[in-house]
């Protein structure tokens, strides 16, 4: 699991200028979309509309484009073309495990894109099933602990009914069985800052690299979410502090 908040946080760091913020409102937009079609406009009865609503909230995306998005989903707008939620798997440059979630409206052209930019940082797109036996399906929570105890959240979320809790210097990973993300979220939510919570894509085990080739790596992942239609980036690579510092250096 370790690498998933340092990388997350790097990449809110670099969402910061305006034509990553709008990549990130694409991104949303989309997911918005996907969420009220699969289960209504109505976030109290649809959680994963719910969740999508917070993330695009806490972006400070537009209520008129949060509107927009979940109309579509819902049919009340015509002008929505079909998309479509895939998943690609493949290795990066040093064998690491990649798993992408797209979102598209044409197939082709992302299963293209994503395999240029293997190709392109010496990875390779490979096969159904050859990685996502690595990774197993979580619910995801990031905490800001701010003056309470870390020891104590791990506690309440314990109680809740997380299965694993991971505490850094200024964060609190909480992670969940599926069907439990939704119960854990709310009552995390009701005292503490609740920075993120999503269905995630979490490694079984993962994979330490050299400085040189953990840094090659990182370079694929976010060439990969820099794609229109890539919505997230799963890995089994372990990030070092010293990569990261490094990464974050050359991306300022």
């Amino acid at each position: 699991m370790s690498g998933h908040s340092k990388w997350a946080t790097i990449k809110r760091a670099k969402s910061a200028n305006d034509a990553k913020r709008g990549k990130v409102f694409t991104q949303l937009g989309r997911e918005l979309v996907i969420a009220a079609r699969e289960g209504g406009g109505d976030p109290d009865s649809n959680f994963r509309l719910r969740l999508v609503l917070d993330k695009a909230k806490k972006a400070n995306m537009p209520k008129e484009n949060i509107e927009r998005a979940i109309k579509r989903g819902t049919g009340e707008l015509k002008d929505a073309g079909t998309m479509d939620e895939v998943s690609y798997e493949g290795y990066g440059p040093h064998g690491t495990a990649f798993l992408v979630e797209v979102l598209t409206d044409n197939k082709n052209r992302a299963v293209a894109d994503v395999r240029h930019v293997f190709s392109r940082l010496g990875g390779n797109l490979g096969a159904d099933g050859c990685v996502a036996w690595m990774f197993s399906r979580k619910g995801y929570i990031a905490i800001r602990p701010g003056d309470q105890d870390p020891e104590e959240v791990a506690l309440v979320a314990i109680d809740a009914g997380a299965e694993d809790v991971e505490i850094s210097d200024d964060l609190i990973e909480v992670y969940t069985a599926p069907n439990e993300l939704r119960p854990v979220q709310e009552t995390l939510s009701k005292d503490l800052d609740v920075e993120n919570a999503e269905l995630s894509w979490i490694p079984q085990s993962t994979q330490s690299l050299d400085e040189h080739a953990t840094l090659q790596t990182m370079k694929l992942i976010d060439a990969l979410e820099d794609l229109d239609d890539v919505q997230h980036v799963y890995t089994n690579l372990d990030i070092s502090d010293e990569a990261m510092a490094v990464f974050e250096n050359s991306a300022a």
